[in-house]
């Protein structure tokens, strides 16, 4: 099923499967906006599943046997899910491994200021973005407010019909001469991408007091609404993001446009695979990480030792610790790095050599190797591998094709592969193709997001 267009072979039913498992996934991009909530809602489907906490059982003394189901979680915006197999633990796993942040804009530590009668809030992009792409449009504010106490407060504006939306505003036309002249880089400022959140001044008797009444009365408003302080920003994580939800796009509905897919595509066609998988030989994992778009550092990034820390775990869980029995375990593990690629875009054809390039419809794509110019930076997985999953791919009638992202001098990327990859793990990247990639709004084909699940579940059973 190598480079075939996955409809033509779709019979009504398949369709029908191909429209409506894109449902749940249109539902969990629109909700899953930030890692947390991404967290938030795979453990809800999880604990639905019968998925227990490792901690709990770690605690109660359990063993674990095969078929049984746990997931841990680090920090809130990691979860790590498995699912016992009939096979010891140091013979490997089966890992999907994926991650749930995306290019956004981050609210400063101390963001909130006045100009000229508006109230703004000061961010910090993060990853890599286009930043012209993120003026004039609707944007929400996703994340949490941390009190010097202790509590907790969930921020969600500008989701609902009723909310306020935000926006970074742009030069008009008319008196843009000068910044026409500009390069794509610099046409919007990376300090200009501020965003507007309101522009009525405080009344009353506090009037006279403060020179700033418009930032006054937006304080005003988070105090009532929120309980929250200016200082409590200091300890807020605060997201800005595309307002609005996932929605079909094309007359033929084969697509979806929405934030994130990059790589909350994979996040959820790996989580639901797993979900769905029922008893298999080897343990199957679903891991899902933060910080991938900026090199996967930190203690929620792939480089942490949550993952090898959790391997460490469960197998005391299910045969007595044991240290060389975890490094035998990582090492004898297979992995699909799910991660999207580059899709062939017919605007852009020069980018892209198309030989060796992923298309819409064709299928979950293979990577062999990301990095960029001379494979810098890959993970560039072994040809024995790959002939492994051809040939369970093919045995089960799944469309996937095998890509690069874009010719060789044009730029490059890379993906969690080949931090796996140091247990010395065979990892290979697998995912869906995107048009638009770290762009406000991305699109994917419904036909290569359903080859996808089909793909990592028929993985976790087969291999």
């Amino acid at each position: 099923m190598y480079r075939k267009n996955a409809w033509e072979k779709y019979t009504k039913e398949d369709r029908e499967k191909v429209m409506d498992f894109s449902e749940g996934y249109k539902k969990f991009l629109s909700e899953g906006k930030t890692e947390r909530a991404c967290v938030r809602l795979s453990l809800e489907l999880a604990k639905a599943r019968g998925f227990r906490d490792l901690d709990e059982i770690r605690k109660n003394g359990e063993r674990l046997k095969p078929g049984d189901k746990v997931y841990a979680l680090n920090m809130d915006k990691n979860i790590a899910l498995f699912v016992i197999g009939e096979k010891p633990l140091e013979e490997g796993m089966r890992i999907l491994g994926a991650h749930i942040d995306s290019p956004r804009l981050d609210l400063k530590q101390n963001p909130l200021y006045e100009s000229e009668g508006f109230a703004l809030l000061d961010t910090h992009y993060y990853g890599g973005i286009k930043k012209y792409q993120w003026v004039t449009l609707p944007l929400a504010l996703h994340g949490v407010v941390i009190k010097k106490d202790g509590t907790r407060i969930d921020v969600a504006i500008g989701e609902k019909e009723d909310d306020p939306v935000f926006g970074i505003s742009d030069l008009l036309i008319h008196l843009a001469a000068d910044q026409m002249k500009n390069q794509g880089a610099k046409l919007i400022e990376g300090e200009n991408l501020d965003v507007t959140i309101g522009s009525i001044p405080l009344k009353g008797k506090e009037k006279g007091k403060e020179k700033e009444a418009v930032k006054a009365n937006i304080l005003r408003i988070l105090k009532e609404t929120y309980d929250m302080e200016e200082e409590d920003f200091l300890s807020a994580e605060i997201e800005v993001v595309p307002a609005g939800k996932a929605r079909d796009c094309g007359l033929d509905r084969s697509m979806v446009m929405g934030y994130g897919h990059d790589d909350r595509v994979c996040a959820y066609t790996s989580l639901a695979a797993l979900l769905d998988a029922g008893d298999c030989r080897y343990t199957g994992c679903c891991l899902l990480v933060d910080k991938e778009e900026i090199g996967s550092v930190g203690a929620t990034g792939a480089h942490s030792l949550f993952m090898e820390n959790t391997v460490a775990q469960l197998i005391a869980c299910v045969e007595g610790e044991s240290l060389l029995k975890t490094r035998r375990s990582l090492t004898n593990t297979m992995m699909l790095s799910s991660d999207v690629s580059a899709a062939v875009d017919p605007l852009y054809l020069s980018v892209s050599e198309k030989k060796n390039a992923a298309f819409f419809g064709h299928g979950i794509v293979f990577n062999k190797y990301t990095g960029a110019r001379g494979k810098s930076g890959c993970n560039d997985a072994n040809p024995e591998y790959m002939a492994r999953l051809r040939r369970i791919l093919d045995k089960a009638e799944i469309n996937y094709q095998t890509g690069e992202l874009g010719k060789v001098d044009q730029g490059g990327g890379g993906t969690i592969a080949y931090i796996m990859g140091n247990y010395t793990m065979n990892v290979i990247d697998a995912g869906v193709p995107v048009i638009n990639m770290h762009a406000p709004w991305e699109v994917v084909s419904k036909a290569d997001i359903y080859e996808a699940y089909r793909a990592y579940k028929t993985f976790l059973a087969e291999i």
